[in-house]
């Protein structure tokens, strides 16, 4: 049997409190990759099951609250991670979710996923976070909601 290749989806969820306190995770591979909750979509999967379901598996964090950013980027996948899609795939759109806490928390982490957490001031998360999207995501925050 062969090994289905990963859909081209995915989610980012970024998770803050009021006062924009960031919660950022480093990947164990590759090292000093800094992001907030990610993962692709099963295959059948809807974007708030997989928000909900990424988000338990990556902090032990309940879903709850998440809410949808209504926002959806494509960008290129990396060299490094395209033998994981079929082999005509070289994008993937990511739909953004938030989730406000009251304050920061401890997370479980996965450790297959990664090494370590941080709580950052929105400025701070910004700068440190690896990806573009997961800046703009981020950034988003900033925005007056209506």
């Amino acid at each position: 049997m062969t090994k289905q290749k990963r859909r081209p989806e995915s989610v980012l969820v970024v998770v803050h409190t009021p006062s924009l306190m960031v919660l950022l995770l480093e990947r164990v591979e590759p090292a000093g990759f800094w992001q907030s909750v990610t993962g692709s979509l099963e295959w059948g999967e809807a974007p708030i099951d997989a928000a909900a379901r990424e988000l338990v598996e990556e902090t032990g964090l309940p879903p709850a609250a998440l809410r949808d950013g209504r926002i959806a980027r494509r960008f290129p996948i990396l060299p490094a991670w395209r033998s994981r899609f079929a082999a005509d795939v070289d994008s993937n759109l990511e739909h953004v979710w938030y989730l406000e806490v009251a304050a920061p928390v401890d997370v479980q982490l996965n450790a297959s996923e990664h090494r370590r957490f941080v709580w950052l001031p929105l400025s701070e998360a910004i700068e440190k976070a690896s990806s573009w999207t997961n800046r703009a995501a981020l950034e988003t925050l900033l925005m007056p909601t209506t």
